[in-house]
C-alpha cells in the first residue's frame, strides 16, 4: 500500500515531468521537440522503486491522453499519442520502470549514469523508431531505417546522453 509520503513524491515527479516537457525548443529537423523531459523521466526511474515509477509514468501518460496539455509544446490528447512521436510517450512507463528495476539498491553515480543512459535510450528508441516509421509510412527497409534514424535518433542522442548523466548526478544528490 502506498503511503502519503510516496503519493506526494509521485505527484511531485508528475508535476516535474509536466514542467520539464514545456522547457523545449522546436527540432530543426521538423519532428518532435528538444525538451528537458528526459531529465524528469530519468529522475522518476532513478528515485522511485519500480512500482511507483510505473504508476507515476502511467499517470503522466494518462493525463496527456485525456487531453491535458502536459506533453511538449503544451500538447495532449490521443492525436499526440497516435502521432509520429507517440511511440516515445507510450514506451516511457516501460523504459523508465526498467531503469528503476536495474538501478541497484545503493546510490552510485556511475551505475545510475550507465543504467539511465543505456537502458532508457535503448528501450525508448527500439520501440519509438518502428512506431514512427509505421505512422509516417516510412518503409521498413535499410534506407527507411536510416531515414527514420536521421529524423528521430541522430539529432537527439547526444542531448539524451547528457540529460541522462545529469539526472544520474541529481539523483545521487537528492534526499527524497
Amino acid at each position: 500500500m502506498l503511503q502519503t509520503r510516496d503519493l506526494t513524491k509521485m505527484a511531485l515527479l508528475v508535476a516535474l515531468a509536466c514542467v520539464m516537457a514545456q522547457l523545449s525548443v522546436p527540432n530543426p529537423m521538423g519532428v518532435g521537440m528538444i525538451s528537458l523531459i528526459t531529465i524528469a523521466l530519468c529522475l522518476i526511474g532513478l528515485i522511485l522503486p519500480p512500482k511507483q515509477a510505473f504508476l507515476t509514468l502511467l499517470v503522466y501518460v494518462l493525463l496527456g491522453a485525456v487531453g491535458l496539455p502536459v506533453f511538449t509544446g503544451f500538447t495532449g490528447g490521443m492525436g499526440k499519442i497516435l502521432g509520429p512521436t507517440g511511440g516515445f510517450i507510450l514506451i516511457w512507463p516501460i523504459a523508465y520502470t526498467a531503469v528503476s528495476c536495474l538501478k541497484g539498491t545503493e546510490k552510485s553515480f556511475l551505475r545510475y549514469a550507465v543504467v539511465a543512459t543505456v537502458v532508457s535510450i535503448v528501450i525508448t528508441y527500439v520501440a519509438a523508431v518502428p512506431y514512427f516509421m509505421s505512422v509516417a509510412n516510412i518503409p521498413f527497409t535499410t534506407d527507411g531505417l536510416q531515414k527514420a534514424l536521421g529524423i528521430l535518433f541522430y539529432p537527439f542522442i547526444i542531448g539524451d546522453i547528457v540529460k541522462a548523466i545529469l539526472s544520474a548526478w541529481i539523483a545521487t544528490k537528492i534526499k527524497f
